[in-house]
């Protein structure tokens, strides 16, 4: 059995559809405006043309002289009708286009903070991609933390489901989520409050599932179910939720505001392109959480029947661009990291690339496109010209390193011993700094591709400029 959901139909989804009869002659198509109707659905009012005789009378007896002015006058009648409403709407929509504020965090450089798109091109570079749409985006040298290009990065949105990546470099760490391997029986309390319209992978009540059951579920279905029980287990969703704010803080992604454990729409609830990208860049330093947010498909624990074994069912990522499903091409050297979808927050996502030995991150943020599936297509073309233009830009800004974190510029690099566990007795977010202490924060180590699996580097060479680098990404899909 089979259970594939698509984002757009599993959350936050609008139950009503407005439905308007168009017009016999539409001008041209217009780009939807966000907020507002296109201009082809735009309604036009225009008054009948009604004559008023005291007698009874027909056209004939007017003279052809009187017909041909009659005739121009009605014309341009029309013609202002049609057109003047049009152009009314048109403005209106785009006066209605959200709008950045005017003045945003500057964390990263003081070009982050600035409005519209942001980029230093050098002798050679190539230009940034046409028709992105998106309110936010950047793409950023995931090792060296240099931002190659922005576009309002610090724009506080909703987040939707890449907030999840928060939730797993938050709560992934703790004693009370390990090992992989514990099973944990499911209560009805662990499922409640979900928010309506949910994205689910399918946990039920009184059931076992294992720790690495429920972050398949997370990672590859972005199961708000999955999260709640991970959450419960590992002490609550107010705890959850304390946490993820104050590891937030840590990684000095301060546009965020976390209200919900699993990026479900919440007031007040907002991240931003530069934050997310942190929270990846914070999350791939795991070797579990690369090991999930890269796995294309798995199978997940079904329905238990007295006296059979217990059946399981095949799931898919929902990030299309390691999966290469729905009609968007999977992208070369891909290697995670999430997508998300509400009504509210559009889509967004954040995804990282490797290609000749260079390794990128990329967000999007709520693209305004007509266009299916927007997201991922704007987010490999920036990609693409990431690749195209390492080498050939200034940084308009940096990835900033958590506040304790030890980058390792001193003595030449801690991370020789990434992903090594932990202790927590208290069962909180483990520090950066605590992580730093013991190696695992992936100081000094760079990254690499062979035979289609990334992999760990060695040698002294590859710790020069490393600010905070990563340490290697497993790839859970056939080289292509």
């Amino acid at each position: 059995m089979n259970q594939l959901h698509t984002p757009k139909a599993s959350r936050n989804q609008e139950t009503g559809r407005l439905s308007f009869m168009e017009s016999v002659s539409p001008p041209p198509p217009g780009r939807l405006a966000r907020g507002g109707l296109s201009r082809r659905y735009a309604r036009r009012v225009i008054p009948p043309v009604s004559i008023f005789r005291s007698t009874a009378c027909t056209f004939s007896t007017v003279s052809a002289l009187k017909k041909t002015a009659l005739s121009v006058t009605s014309a341009a009648l029309l013609s202002a009708f049609l057109v003047g409403p049009a152009s009314a709407v048109g403005q209106d929509a785009a006066d209605d286009e959200p709008k950045p504020p005017a003045g945003m965090s500057q964390v990263g450089g003081a070009q982050l903070g600035r409005s519209g798109t942001q980029v230093n091109l050098g002798a050679g570079a190539p230009v940034l991609p046409k028709d992105l749409t998106g309110r936010s985006w950047m793409v950023s040298d995931a090792e060296t933390g240099d931002v190659l290009a922005s576009h309002n990065p610090h724009w506080r949105l909703p987040p939707a489901s890449t907030l999840k990546m928060l939730f797993a470099d938050t709560v992934m760490p703790s004693p009370a989520l390990q090992p992989k391997t514990r099973e944990y029986t499911v209560k009805d309390e662990d499922l409640a409050d979900m928010g309506e319209g949910s994205s689910l992978v399918g946990v039920k009540e009184d059931l076992n599932y294992t720790v690495h059951d429920l972050w398949l579920g997370v990672f590859l279905r972005s199961g708000n179910d999955a999260v709640h029980v991970l959450a419960s287990m590992y002490g609550g969703i107010p705890k959850t939720v304390t946490d993820m704010q104050a590891h937030a803080e840590e990684l000095q992604a301060l546009d965020t505001t976390v209200v919900s454990p699993d990026g479900y729409d919440a007031p007040n609830q907002v991240s931003s392109a530069y934050d997310l990208t942190l929270f990846a860049r914070s999350g791939l330093q795991k070797a579990d959480f690369r090991e999930y947010c890269s796995t294309a498909t798995a199978q997940f624990p079904g329905e238990q029947k007295k006296g059979k074994k217990r059946e399981s069912f095949g799931i898919q990522n929902t990030n299309r661009l390691l999966t290469g499903a729905d009609g968007v091409d999977a992208y070369k050297g891909i290697a995670g990291v999430k997508n998300g979808y509400t009504t509210h927050a559009g889509n967004t996502f954040t995804g990282v690339a490797e290609r000749n030995g260079k390794v990128l991150l990329v967000t999007v943020m709520n693209p305004s496109s007509d266009e299916t599936h927007a997201v991922y297509k704007e987010a490999a073309s920036l990609l693409d010209w990431g690749f195209a233009a390492t080498g050939k830009v200034t940084p308009v800004g940096e990835l900033v390193p958590p506040k304790s974190a030890d980058t390792g510029t001193d003595t030449g690099g801690k991370g020789a011993q990434a992903d090594k566990p932990a202790a927590n007795k208290g069962g909180g977010p483990r520090t950066t700094k605590a992580a730093a202490a013991d190696g695992s924060s992936g100081v000094g180590i760079a990254l690499g591709i062979t035979g289609g699996v990334l992999v760990l580097l060695a040698g002294a060479a590859f710790l020069v400029n490393r600010r905070w680098p990563l340490p290697d990404l497993v790839r859970r899909l056939p080289r292509r």
